[in-house]
């Protein structure tokens, strides 16, 4: 027979230690007094995009730190996927009513989704795939799910879909409804590559995975919540946190979601109604784990108020801020406490021989933006960094207006985004800085970014109506180069056109249009 849940727990728990690559943390070393931050960029990490941050105290350590947290998000991707049909969790959930032998890794994940189901009252549910597979192909169909066909998932998904046995380390899938291991997986995979960077040399991480960060050791990061309503890179944040030692993640459906008879819906779904979550816009938990944080922000992404409320009350630990759909807005008590000022990161110098600014009668027409959309090619390489990406305005008379962004990680490289670095008025407009933010958000495809131009320039003055060629420029270290340039006619007429794709580019979108 198989023992009780709690003594399940115990049982994997003692494993797991046991085991190679543990998934608890190893006690941080101290910074040494040279120590300094590196940073790296990946693409396809776990489906999205990876951004690496360690404190180390040479260049060599910095190395096998990031090598460390790779390794360790490999092992564990080859474990828990279920995009991946070698995985393990792939393999085992192709079988029916036979307990078989599986790793710590996926015992344990297994039982904490148990687990969660019980702590949020049905919110999270590793079977919630199967309402989600009715509601896309609603949106492809244009048909929406009967009432009866709704009920039948809710149904399925209320079945027990596993038997755990931590006694002979074997799982029994009892069920053919589709599973995937999201919510808290993700943050649980998170976690342990960032005790293996520590353990690899690093004093402190910072990872960051589609919008899940988790920091430890000896690293503080202001980490920005992206708007729902406004989720391009470069848009102002919802709100600013200042954290250290601390995991946070933010789930909502505006970056994931599809549409049907001109409705948005979200790819998160109740589990106890199989209807799509509604009322919430976006969720973000912080907390001193990560899996209490990605499992939080899920569950709350699909709550109703109160059901909000008691979960946060049965979580001390945690502080988490919900943006509903009608503009309410609810937070923790403690949250202020974690609130940073919203603050520029770039500071810009007056450059020499500035054109005077435009009369006010003939400024920019601010009921409209330009959006841009760049998608980096999506490589199988699975060490695949993100290029160097500098993306700026330049007027008729070629002088960089505003600088959108600048991408980079090691300053001593810059000189290979050579049209921008050969331009002395950008450079002195950026000072070397990196115009990109740590950003909790939902998680998005690996590659895309979405940036906007507001018609401001650098100083934060509205230009004046006219063209203005936009320019996106990439890079790789000792690599691939490309340069994208277009003139557009910005006089409040909407216009839209793709530019081909680039060496290190991809396509790129621009969007001219009414907000």
């Amino acid at each position: 027979m198989p023992r009780p849940l709690s003594l399940a727990l115990a049982a994997v728990s003692t494993l797991l230690a046991a085991a190679p690559a543990p998934l608890t943390a190893a006690a941080p070393q101290p910074a040494s007094q040279h120590s300094g931050v590196w940073t790296a960029h990946h693409e396809n990490v776990l489906g999205t995009s990876l951004e690496l941050r360690v404190r180390a105290a040479s260049d060599s350590a910095a190395h096998r730190a990031e090598q460390a947290a790779l390794a360790e998000f490999d092992r564990q991707s080859n474990i828990l996927s279920a995009w991946n049909p070698q995985s393990e969790f792939s393999r085992w959930q192709s079988t029916r009513r036979s307990a078989v032998p599986v790793s710590p890794e996926l015992l344990m994940t297994l039982a904490r989704f148990d687990h969660w189901l019980r702590q949020t009252g049905g919110l999270l549910n590793a079977a919630a795939a199967d309402a989600a597979q009715l509601w896309q192909h609603a949106a492809a169909t244009g048909e929406r799910p009967t009432p009866a066909i709704l009920e039948a998932s809710a149904d399925r998904m209320r079945q027990p879909q596993w038997q755990l046995d931590a006694f002979h380390r074997t799982a029994t899938r009892l069920t053919a409804s589709p599973l995937v291991l999201a919510s808290f997986t993700k943050s649980r995979i998170t976690a342990a590559a960032a005790d293996a960077a520590l353990r690899a040399g690093a004093s402190g991480v910072m990872l960051n995975v589609g919008g899940d960060i988790v920091l430890r050791g000896d690293m503080a990061e202001r980490v920005s919540i992206a708007d729902p309503a406004a989720d391009a890179e470069n848009d102002a944040p919802l709100d600013t946190v200042l954290l250290r030692d601390r995991a946070i993640a933010t789930s909502g459906g505006y970056r994931r979601s599809v549409t049907l008879d001109s409705e948005q819906i979200s790819h998160l779904i109740d589990p106890r109604t199989a209807e799509p979550a509604r009322a919430v816009l976006s969720a973000t938990v912080v907390a001193p784990d990560a899996e209490q944080a990605g499992a939080l922000a899920t569950a709350l992404a699909i709550a109703s108020p109160a059901e909000a409320r008691a979960l946060l009350c049965d979580s001390p630990s945690a502080d988490a801020l919900i943006l509903y759909r009608g503009g309410e807005r609810l937070q923790t008590p403690n949250w202020a406490r974690l609130q940073e000022p919203r603050l520029d990161r770039t500071v810009f110098r007056a450059a020499a021989n500035r054109p005077a600014s435009a009369p006010a009668a003939a400024v920019w027409n601010q009921n409209y933006d330009l959006t841009i959309k760049l998608n980096l090619p999506r490589l199988d390489d699975p060490r695949y960094r993100r290029p160097y990406v500098a993306v700026w305005i330049e007027d008729e008379n070629k002088y960089p207006v505003r600088t959108v962004a600048l991408w980079f990680q090691k300053p001593k490289w810059l000189d290979e985004l050579k049209t921008w670095y050969r331009d002395d008025r950008l450079r002195n407009l950026t000072e070397g800085t990196d115009l990109s933010r740590t950003i909790s958000s939902a998680t998005r495809a690996p590659g895309a970014y979405t940036l906007k131009w507001d018609g401001k320039d650098n100083e934060g003055k509205l230009v004046k109506p006219g063209k203005y060629t936009v320019c996106v420029e990439a890079a790789r270290e000792h690599g691939g180069y490309g340069l994208s340039r277009y003139k557009m006619d910005f006089n409040g007429t909407p216009q839209q056109t793709t530019l081909p794709a680039q060496p290190e580019i991809g396509t790129v979108q621009l969007d001219y249009a009414k907000r």
